[in-house]
């Protein structure tokens, strides 16, 4: 793990000219400040100040100091900007001048999650993701718009699948910023493309997430392409889901686990589906709309995959979309298969499908302000 004099030393040797200073807003949109990597001591030492009621989500006007301080462990080369005077990037931890943290930090909150199930349930929680998107062309203006790249359906080969290049391309750009995709694929949908994360911890995997959706669309901006990750972008195809492989350091508690994130599973669908195309997308094909739990089921909101490997055990959440806070979700995730362990919860028979996921954005809304597990969960 690089540590503050790592970076400095690897700044000063490698010709770096710019650091990126990233963060999300509360939409889980990546945000950044570039400094000159001159400043990268003073960023350390006494952080980047930034006009947080600017930012979506975060204070108003009449407070709105806040400061980013990049984590050394986090630094990642840009592999597409020049490798005379490198840019680099850092994820950073948001706080008040007085040094506390700020509350809405996402990464933070996610932090606090681990932090709690490791320390108070002896537990850790490995995430790999599952990530959908489409690729269209854009108009004669090089505007974005909803002409798919192909005609491809799912797992087809090329020449049919023209995603297949800009796939390898994302898959090396991964690699090259440190970050392991397991498998890419075309999806069902025309123009409609999936890539696989190995498995990590939950913080890792946020991050990763949250980088490869910027890579993904500088490639296919680079190849004079539109990506786009929202849940059901034509309405005659299928949607793009967003699935959270969940396991932890000790399957014996797989059934709580379960439990816990199926009690909950209404309550956080508000932070899981944020947008009004979020409930376009669910009940339809193979997203999830009814709250139970199958073995190898792609309609259950909870998806236990079949393997080959009896070690191997995960569950498979299926209702999350890519618009959102993937950060937030985690933590939510996490808190969720606390509750289950904590109170020694139960899942219902497989297959129940008594409970429905909220109708629409304004339901879910309505679920959420008013859960006590998710005021508990995220304080804001």
């Amino acid at each position: 793990m690089y540590t503050q004099s790592d970076v400095l030393d690897y700044v000063n040797e490698e010709d770096v000219k710019f650091v990126r200073l990233a963060f999300f807003d509360m939409k889980g949109v990546q945000k950044n400040i570039s400094i000159m990597a001159s400043q990268l001591e003073r960023a350390f030492s006494d952080g980047i100040s930034f006009d947080a009621s600017a930012i979506y989500g975060f204070e108003k006007a009449e407070k709105s100091d806040l400061f980013l301080f990049p984590e050394a462990s986090t630094i990642s080369v840009l592999p597409w900007r020049p490798n005379t005077g490198k840019v680099v990037r850092m994820f950073c931890t948001i706080k008040h001048a007085d040094g506390r943290i700020y509350k809405k930090d996402c990464r933070s909150l996610l932090k606090n999650a681990i932090k709690k199930a490791k320390e108070e349930y002896g537990i850790e929680f490995n995430i790999g993701t599952e990530i959908e998107f489409y690729l269209f062309k854009l108009d004669e203006k090089g505007e974005a718009s909803k002409i798919p790249f192909d005609e491809a359906g799912y797992m087809d080969i090329a020449p049919e699948d023209k995603g297949e290049n800009i796939r390898r391309e994302i898959c090396f750009t991964l690699e090259q910023m440190g970050i392991q995709p397991e498998a890419s694929h075309h999806e069902e949908g025309p123009g409609q493309n999936e890539i696989d994360f190995h498995y990590s911890d939950a913080l890792t995997a946020a991050d990763n997430a949250s980088t490869f959706k910027w890579i993904v669309r500088t490639r296919a901006a680079n190849s004079g392409l539109y990506a786009d990750f929202s849940p059901r972008p034509l309405p005659l195809n299928p949607g793009s889901g967003l699935h959270i492989n969940i396991s932890s350091s000790d399957s014996t508690k797989n059934k709580n686990i379960m439990a816990g994130i199926l009690s909950h599973a209404a309550e956080m669908t508000y932070y899981m589906n944020p947008t009004e195309n979020s409930y376009v997308r669910l009940g339809l094909d193979k997203a999830p709309k009814n709250i139970f739990w199958g073995n190898e089921n792609r309609l259950a909101l909870i998806r236990v995959p079949a393997t080959t490997n009896s070690e191997s055990k995960r569950l498979e959440v299926r209702s999350a979309d890519c618009e959102c806070n993937i950060y937030i979700v985690l933590t939510l995730l996490i808190n969720a298969a606390l509750d289950g362990i904590k109170n020694n919860l139960l899942p219902p028979e497989e297959g129940n499908n008594t409970l429905s996921l909220p109708d629409s954005l304004e339901e879910a809304k309505s679920i959420a302000l008013n859960s006590d597990f998710i005021k508990n969960s995220l304080d804001f």
